[in-house]
């Protein structure tokens, strides 16, 4: 089922989500209705809070055409690297935005699996990237909020525009 994605600045995605308490079939739907509005949006990460739950729940695909999304239960960044990468960053509550972004070249996540299962993921490259955004997202922090004064006043421009 396809999920309405909330757009910047619905005070759901400035709240830090809860806590998952049990990982059951309820859970397990979201996720695979989180991922299917992922594909549709064309994003490769999508985090319970842009769908109005207030729930640590997070999806991310590079390659969503394969429908094999990771997806983070309670998930955790253990690390960071010292190394920093910029790139172009865009997300799917703030539609045809994007905006230079410096984040941690890599990064190490711990979460639950849809089977309640620990899981440790090493990711380099858009998937650390990948994975930072999405747990911005379920501690209230969006991209904008990480943005150097230079790039946000841009971005702000672009948002006031029509």
């Amino acid at each position: 089922m396809l999920l309405r994605i909330l757009r910047h600045p619905d005070p759901c995605l400035a709240r830090p989500a809860l806590p998952v308490k049990r990982v059951d079939a309820a859970l397990r739907q979201l996720a695979r209705d989180m991922a299917e509005t992922m594909r549709h949006a064309k994003g490769i990460g999508l985090a319970a809070p842009q769908v109005g739950v207030s729930l640590r729940l997070a999806v991310v695909d590079l390659d969503p055409e394969a429908h094999r999304p990771v997806t983070l239960v309670n998930p955790v960044i253990t690390r960071l690297s010292r190394q920093k990468t910029e790139a172009e960053e865009g997300c799917l509550s703030f539609p045809g935005l994007t905006a230079p972004l410096r984040r941690a070249a890599r990064a190490w996540v711990s979460a639950l699996d849809l089977e309640g299962q620990t899981v440790e993921w090493s990711a380099e490259g858009l998937l650390a990237r990948a994975f930072q955004h999405e747990l911005d997202h379920l501690d209230g922090t969006v991209f904008l909020d990480r943005l150097s004064p230079t790039a946000r006043r841009e971005a702000d421009r672009k948002l006031e525009s029509p």
